[in-house]
């Protein structure tokens, strides 16, 4: 059983992003790889701090864990969390919070050796693309999968993403030697202390290009459109935001690519309303099936049903199709189908339907009265019709 985020990070649930981040780079360093070398257990609490901090650092993912605890993590579409990540994942996504090159904070210390060992050097990320999508109340009902044709960076296929016009077009960055990165001597409190940072002529690439591109012109990427399959689980809601890692805009000079965000919407029903997981139907009933009862075929999200009007039915009243309404994102079960009974009033009438009102107008339990028992009503409208 995972462990709550809040005590994984000590924080208290109204902790700010800037607590949350402080709070995470104390844990994270704790348990750091490079000051436990060989440590199973220190290398589990560091992934485990990383899950944490993935979900509470972002507003949406944080917003569902507050309400639905980790299974509404685990629905959020095609985005993974901390537990999948390897260390490659981490340090690439949250490098920022261990040290100015993205790397281990302990390089310094241990020579750099391990911490170089784990990564490589990484270009600039790919910016996060947003996308809408519109969902039919059936569709969130089921669950669906779309394939949505995406307009993104790509990679540019002429110079696979290096931005180079020819393999003789690039160089070893005589800055950073290849290594993506450099060395730098910050003064501190301390004393001296001496850190690694992404090389400033390269911005990590490692290599520098004497002719670009002529596709791309050096930029290493090309607007393409992406046939992107998107599943979407049953029970998502307006407004709701599923992620999928990577599939953003890719990123240059080798760094990773961006997350593709997808909002999603609902689309106007001509049958239904919706309330939280409940479907709302509205029942049209004359005046003769209201009083004498009858029984009414119902549309459902998963087909017609057959509903038994029981003689006297009131306009206003609800009756409840158990089970017949919207599932849970979190699989916790289903909502139910509400059907309000409307009593239809026809707009014209001809000679004859003004005629058998105005007699039914006279009769006792017409109007309604207080404590007025309806027995004498359907005798006397037996009485007229016969």
């Amino acid at each position: 059983m995972k462990r709550d985020f809040y005590e994984i990070l000590g924080v208290d649930k109204g902790a700010d992003e800037t607590t949350i981040k402080k709070a995470y780079r104390k844990v994270a360093m704790q348990f750091h790889p490079d000051r436990n070398p060989g440590d199973k257990a220190a290398e589990d609490k560091f992934k485990e701090a990383a899950e944490a901090y993935e979900v509470l650092s972002d507003a949406n993912k944080k917003a569902r864990y507050d309400r639905y605890g980790h299974a509404g993590i685990e629905n959020m579409g095609g985005g993974h969390s901390g537990g999948g990540m390897n260390m490659e994942d981490i340090f690439s996504h949250f490098g920022d919070i261990f040290g100015d090159g993205g790397g281990s904070p302990f390089e310094s210390f241990f020579g750099g050796s391990q911490g170089g060992s784990r990564r490589s050097a990484s270009g600039q990320k790919g910016s996060n693309l947003r996308i809408k999508v519109s969902l039919t109340l059936e569709e969130i009902e089921a669950g669906v999968t779309k394939k949505i044709k995406v307009k993104k960076q790509v990679t540019c296929k002429t110079c696979s993403g290096s931005g180079a016009k020819d393999r003789n077009s690039v160089s070893v960055c005589n800055t950073c030697q290849g290594s993506g990165y450099v060395r730098q001597v910050k003064n501190t409190f301390l004393g001296q202390m001496q850190t690694t940072v992404v090389c400033p002529k390269c911005n990590g690439a490692g290599k520098t290009v004497t002719a670009p591109c002529t596709t791309c012109r050096g930029d290493g990427r090309t607007m393409d459109e992406e046939l992107i399959e998107i599943e979407i689980p049953a029970g998502v809601q307006e407004g709701m935001q599923l992620s999928m890692r990577g599939k953003g805009n890719v990123g240059q000079s080798g760094g990773p690519a961006g997350d593709l965000l997808i909002n999603i919407e609902e689309k106007p029903h001509e049958q239904f309303s919706r309330d939280g997981m409940n479907v709302i139907y509205d029942l049209f009933l004359n005046f003769a099936d209201a009083a004498l009862g009858t029984n009414a075929e119902v549309p459902t999200l998963s087909g017609n049903v057959k509903v038994k009007i029981p003689p006297g039915t009131q306009a206003g009243k609800i009756f409840r199709l158990k089970g017949k309404g919207l599932p849970s994102l979190q699989q916790y079960g289903k909502g139910d189908q509400l059907i309000n009974v409307n009593v239809w009033t026809p707009r014209t009438l001809n000679a004859e339907e003004t005629q058998m009102l105005e007699k039914m107008r006279g009769m006792a339990n017409f109007n309604p009265k207080p404590n007025s028992g309806e027995k004498g009503f359907f005798e006397r409208m037996k009485e007229y019709f016969n």
